[in-house]
């Protein structure tokens, strides 16, 4: 990481931040077998220019993992591209284009990941609902507000397909409904098909999702997408107070062992903001950081067992 222009007092915030990451139990990822997949709603980043302290913690969290999703990067991307030269030359990003009407609130999603651990391999799209052919034109039925993005990387011998998604919070859970249930559809779908780029999909992000009890995450959940056991069976929320279950990670993999019983969040609040930004509330602190804690898991990347075994015809 670039520390060039560090002051002492971005040096002692980011001494606590350690602090409170370590007792995150980050297992560190291993070349060419494990891989620390994260997703964070980095609260309307690039809307109001963060101070070089926030973009300093801001890299720090993200470099804690190998490849992260983030929601509400919005169109203008120099906070993004001033963390990713703090990160150094081996973090790049995929990004997709702002939506800049109201829906979309000038949002973008992003994909930030570290070359020496996993590599791009080519897919970045927006997910489109299917369409119906309605005189000469082909229409949708629905619209995400902000359409779901998708890229594809490898690691290893291990081809995935990350798909990150910031679902509405509109006026009630019954207005997210449909859109979950048309990402949870759309995401089968892909599944089946013949020619994907990746067998192995990971479905991250924020889906405005209070709980794991609500018809929300059932709607979610309906079409074969799980959530790998660790998270599943913890009670941490992803947000500040912990108690909401907002953002999720989610799996369809051709090969089940690629999840391995690792995860959880990495809780940079800690009930005090004040260690880190001294001088702030808690309000506008969270506009520095986030109101979102991130969300990470531990998958395994080596499949060369799995191979073998389909090789030998077990």
């Amino acid at each position: 990481m670039n520390y060039d222009g560090v002051t002492p007092e971005i040096a002692r915030g980011l001494l606590v931040l350690r602090e409170r990451i370590a007792q995150a139990k980050i297992p560190s990822s291993k070349l060419d077998e494990t891989l620390n997949i994260a997703t964070w709603n980095l609260r309307e980043f690039g809307k109001t220019p963060r101070t070089k302290t926030a973009l300093y913690y801001i890299a720090e969290i993200l470099r804690q993992f190998d490849l992260i999703g983030v929601q509400e990067v919005r169109d203008n991307l120099g906070d993004l591209k001033r963390v990713l030269g703090i990160l150094g030359p081996d973090w790049q990003a995929v990004y997709s284009d702002a939506i800049p009407d109201a829906g979309g609130n000038r949002e973008r999603m992003a994909f930030v990941y570290d070359r020496r651990a996993v590599r791009f391999s080519g897919l970045a799209a927006e997910a489109q609902p299917p369409r119906i052919k309605r005189g000469v034109e082909y229409l949708s039925e629905i619209s995400w507000w902000r359409s779901p993005y998708l890229a594809s990387f490898h690691a290893g011998n291990f081809d995935f397909v990350c798909i990150a998604a910031h679902i509405r919070w509109g006026s009630s859970e019954r207005e997210r409904l449909p859109e979950i249930e048309a990402l949870a559809q759309w995401v089968s779908d892909k599944a089946q098909e013949k020619d994907a780029d990746g067998k192995d999909l990971i479905v991250m992000g924020d889906f405005n999702i209070p709980s794991e009890k609500s018809p929300l995450f059932k709607a979610l959940t309906a079409k074969g997408l799980r959530v790998p056991d660790k998270l599943l069976r913890s009670t941490f929320g992803s947000n500040l107070e912990k108690n909401k279950r907002y953002d999720q990670i989610l799996h369809l993999p051709e090969y089940p062992e690629s999840f391995i019983n690792a995860g959880g969040v990495l809780d940079f609040y800690q009930g005090d903001h004040t260690p880190l930004f001294p001088r702030l509330t808690k309000q506008a602190m969270t506009y520095q950081l986030s109101d979102h804690l991130p969300l990470w898991v531990q998958i395994n990347t080596n499949t060369e067992a799995h191979l073998l075994r389909e090789m030998a015809g077990e």
